[in-house]
């Protein structure tokens, strides 16, 4: 069993990934976002609910006691959000991180997936790279995860391609996300202080 806290649980990749820990796991869960309301039912024997941003100083260390891996689905200002986790988890004494960012903030992606979607070409992506520098530059046992576009597909047949490797397809099923976030969660070797990206084989 691994105590893990999901940071952004009520976006599309959190809750499905907390319901994939459930359905999947026997995992003890802490919940922490902004609107708790949000999260429907709690599974009061496997999961706890914190109230808070990650920017929140008290909060997050509130929510980080005693945990074994965070997850990380974020939105908003990323680098800030990225370097108050790497902080925050420096101490508390907890060292596997794991943090979704996008496919194409290190120009991965091959010109017969799409090219444009590269950083070079979409600046809006430069708050992900921002929060993966941060990341990287920070002594967790991080792994950063660059999805392609997800869509609600219930497959999980997916491809992991490394930080140096070309990306190689341009949508993935939030259920592979979510697949590959509980496999790094139980192996703190797998992806270790690495940039994975996924996408549908």
């Amino acid at each position: 069993m691994t105590n893990v806290l999901i940071i952004g649980a009520t976006g599309t990749v959190g809750s499905t990934t907390r319901q994939y820990f459930l359905d999947h796991t026997d995992d003890q869960l802490t919940l922490m976002a902004r609107n708790t309301r949000r999260l429907g039912a709690i599974n009061g024997a496997r999961e706890k609910v914190i109230t808070g941003s990650v920017t929140d100083t008290a909060a997050l260390q509130t929510a980080l006691a005693g945990q074994d891996v965070v997850f990380a689905a974020l939105s908003g200002n990323l680098r800030q959000m990225a370097q108050a986790l790497v902080d925050g988890m420096d101490q508390a004494g907890v060292k596997r991180l794991l943090f979704i960012t996008s496919m194409g903030i290190y120009d991965e992606i091959p010109a017969s997936v799409g090219s444009n979607g590269n950083l070079s070409s979409n600046p809006v992506l430069q708050t992900y790279r921002d929060a993966a520098d941060a990341i990287s530059a920070s002594d967790l046992n991080f792994t950063t995860i660059r999805p392609g576009w997800f869509d609600n597909g219930g497959d999980t047949d997916y491809q992991v391609t490394h930080r140096n490797e070309p990306f190689g397809g341009h949508d993935v099923s939030v259920q592979s996300i979510a697949d590959l976030v509980v496999k790094l969660a139980h192996d703190d070797q797998y992806g270790s202080r690495d940039s994975l990206g996924i996408n549908r084989k």
